[in-house]
């Protein structure tokens, strides 16, 4: 370590950060120079990272805005940092996820390592059958509003070496570019798009909840998902004094819990009577409600449980609508298989893990526009709706690995017959 380079920080340690930024790919920052143009000058770009990061001399550049839009309306705000910060923030996560994951709550789901969303629905899931009540929480504008100066302290405690501390704060103090140019300076929050930005919101939440949650309230479990959160409860009252303690504990944390997104839900199943308001709640792209389901020995029952949400079957099908698959006929099966299916199987694996029979109306609509695909493509199949329909049925049948719906099991047929 040297006056010039106060601080110990490798080259190997900036090369690392560089491929897993590579790796996450991601859109380009306020110098519009996106990873391809960064790489033209690799050996120069990264030199400039380390020797800043090393001097203390490291000021990140502005965050560009990108609005996109809420599922439920509205527009959430993303800060893309360029590639170069980036790698530097990369940098600085590499360091301080090793000290604080060890302490984090097993029930803290969101960007760990070794966890994932579906265990945290498939947690949800066996608690629902065992809680009667669900307090569905949703903070106002969790990223937008948290307190930098908690961050901060969290970050102090934590961090093993200084340079860390000092990067933090000025990526948080980093100002925002709107599209329109405009610099707008930020003094709470963190901006989502940020490399480090999902870390920092879990040791945020780590002291703001889950470890008060764990003190004070250890008989309500919960699952977390970064700002997602469900906590169970075993009566209506119960939920409700912890609607009230975390609204009181988010408060002093500088935090509210939104009035009307935030619910008290009823598990409603076979052996739970009655009539709530709310008996369904969404989670992680699952809609938990009361469901038929069929016991080992063939009986149906009415079982509470998780399904693919409306929004996501709706998402799902706005994606098959823009890839217009009817108007590809210069393209083979084939060709469409390679191009789609890798994106197919990810939405069976995630939202098929649980309730799967629930995509299979969504499914049937890829299967109708690769019937009007065969339509365009094949003459003498242009005014056979049902000679197509049959075509692509024999297709599912011969060669299921084209697509990742086709090899639903049993279902197969009857989903190519309904097309």
């Amino acid at each position: 370590m040297s006056e010039a380079k106060p601080f110990c920080i490798s080259k190997k340690e900036v090369w690392e950060a560089y491929k897993r930024v590579k790796e996450n790919k991601g859109a380009a920052g306020v110098d519009d120079q996106s990873i391809e143009d960064f790489e033209k000058r690799l050996k120069k770009n990264l030199y400039k990272i380390w020797n800043r990061m090393s001097s203390g001399s490291y000021f990140p550049p502005p965050v560009r805005t990108v609005k996109i839009p809420k599922k439920n309306g509205g527009e959430r705000k993303l800060g893309i940092p360029t590639v170069a910060d980036r790698i530097a923030q990369q940098v600085v996560k590499a360091r301080l996820e090793p000290e604080v994951e060890p302490l984090f709550h097993a029930d803290s789901y969101g960007y760990r390592p070794r966890k994932s969303a579906l265990d945290a629905v498939g947690q949800a899931r066996e608690r629902c059958w065992r809680y009667d009540w669900v307090l569905d929480l949703d903070i106002k504008g969790f990223f937008d509003n948290l307190s930098q100066g908690l961050l901060l302290r969290a970050v102090k405690k934590h961090a093993p070496e200084q340079w860390i501390v000092l990067y933090i704060e000025r990526w948080l103090k980093a100002p925002m570019q709107e599209e329109d140019g405009r610099l707008v300076p930020r003094e709470k929050g963190t901006p989502q798009g940020g490399v480090a930005s999902p870390l920092l919101a879990n040791l945020f939440l780590h002291y703001g909840l889950d470890r008060w949650l764990a003190a004070h309230y250890p008989q309500v479990p919960f699952e977390r998902y970064a700002d997602d959160i469900i906590a169970h409860c075993r009566t209506e009252r119960e939920a409700q004094e912890m609607r009230k303690a975390i609204a009181e504990r988010l408060q002093t944390c500088g935090l509210e819990l939104h009035p009307e997104k935030t619910k008290i839900v009823y598990c409603k199943d076979d052996f739970r009577k009655g009539k709530y308001p709310n008996e369904k709640f969404d989670f992680l792209g699952y809609t938990f409600q009361p469901r038929r389901s069929k016991n080992r020995k063939g009986k149906f029952f009415i079982n509470f449980s998780p399904a693919v949400s409306n929004k996501a079957a709706k998402t799902i099908r706005d994606t098959f609508r823009s890839w217009n698959l009817p108007n590809r006929s210069d393209k083979a099966i084939e060709d469409l298989s390679r191009m789609f299916n890798p994106i197919i199987r990810g939405w069976l694996q995630y939202y098929g893990r649980y309730y799967r029979s629930a995509l299979y109306p969504t499914m049937r609509e890829l299967d109708r526009d690769l019937v009007l695909w065969a339509k365009r493509k094949y003459k003498k199949l242009r005014h056979h709706h049902r000679r197509a329909t049959h075509w692509i049925a024999r297709i599912s049948r011969r060669a299921p690995a084209l697509f990742a719906h086709w090899q639903m099991g049993v279902r197969r047929g009857s989903m190519m017959g309904a097309v």
